[in-house]
């Protein structure tokens, strides 16, 4: 008999990764080792970009919000996960369930409007420099990162709450390694098509528009470094998107494949899909720290001079 107060459970059992618990142990380890990159690596980008006045321009500020916005989306997960694989601690509470939720869902779509954000910067730079400063002014920041953010609460908010209203008949047992809103939702009695829609519909429109002007500007970005004086001129100025280039390809990349599945993956195995959507929270929090740390010459100069003088 299912446990429940006012038409939901107590809690959720969240089971891990369904097909894999002989080997859930030692895949976290690779999982672990993400989360620590992810993590550590986002506060010492935030503290470099900190203390660093040469580093408080637009596409630094916007990747100071991409890098809280990892940090929270990635410690929202991994720590329960890690409970799951490590510990059994499989329940997890109703409100809990709904609060990460929640997190996931929002911040992932404040991840795709920053990594936006960021195109536009490049576009800005690359196309029209001369205005570069009057056009993303520091207030024209705070307003684009505030309206990245109202944007993801306002369209995920309402998540919580048609969870909290449906009534639950069937099981507690979530098979996945977080609460997940479409995996949530399948526990619910009755025909939930429509639900299911809504949120398909919300997130596939976010990404895809984000995609859409982020593919946009950077067609835009391509025609205007064809057209420099010089072929190293242009080549300069493309080699300023490349770190964004390779993280939006990942992020974009493990997003599509988990939408997909979503709609049309119904033969695809559990694990899968399951194990695709651990990597879509991890992989890009963990990779722009190091993308950008890399690829970023003035990122990359401060961590020099930090470990030069550490080590004297």
């Amino acid at each position: 008999m299912l446990p429940i107060n006012d038409s939901h459970p107590y809690d959720f059992i969240l089971l891990g990764i369904p097909g894999l618990e002989d080997v859930q142990c030692w895949i976290s380890i690779p999982f672990f080792c993400m989360y620590l990159i992810a993590f550590f690596g986002n506060i010492i980008l935030l503290l470099i970009i900190r203390s660093e006045k040469s580093l408080h321009e637009p596409m630094f500020l916007f990747l100071s919000m991409l890098s809280m916005t990892d940090i929270v989306l990635s410690s929202s997960t991994l720590p329960k996960m890690l409970g799951i694989f490590w510990f059994n601690l499989h329940e997890i509470g109703f409100e809990a369930c709904l609060t990460q939720m929640f997190i996931i869902h929002s911040f992932t779509a404040m991840e795709s409007g920053f990594f936006l954000a960021m195109a536009f910067d490049r576009f800005v730079a690359i196309c029209n420099p001369l205005r570069h400063s009057a056009i993303l002014s520091s207030k024209a920041i705070l307003a684009v990162g505030i309206s990245v953010v109202i944007r993801a609460l306002i369209f995920f908010l309402p998540h919580p709450f048609i969870v909290k209203s449906s009534i639950f008949c069937l099981t507690n047992i979530i098979p996945h390694t977080y609460c997940e809103f479409m995996a949530v939702i399948k526990l619910t009695c009755g025909d939930s098509s429509m639900t299911k829609s809504y949120s398909l519909t919300i997130a596939s429109l976010i990404g895809a528009c984000d995609l859409l002007l982020t593919i946009t500007s950077y067609t835009l970005i391509l025609q205007t470094a064809l057209n420099l004086p010089t072929k190293q001129a242009g080549l300069k100025a493309l080699s300023t998107c490349t770190s964004h280039i390779l993280v939006i390809l990942v992020f974009y990349t493990t997003a599509t494949f988990t939408f997909v599945t979503h709609r049309f993956g119904h033969n695809i195995p559990p694990q899968i899909h399951i194990s695709i959507a651990n990597i879509y929270l991890l992989v890009p929090p963990m990779l722009n720290p190091i993308i950008y740390g890399m690829r970023t010459k003035k990122i990359r100069q401060k961590i020099e001079r930090v470990f030069c003088v550490a080590s004297v």
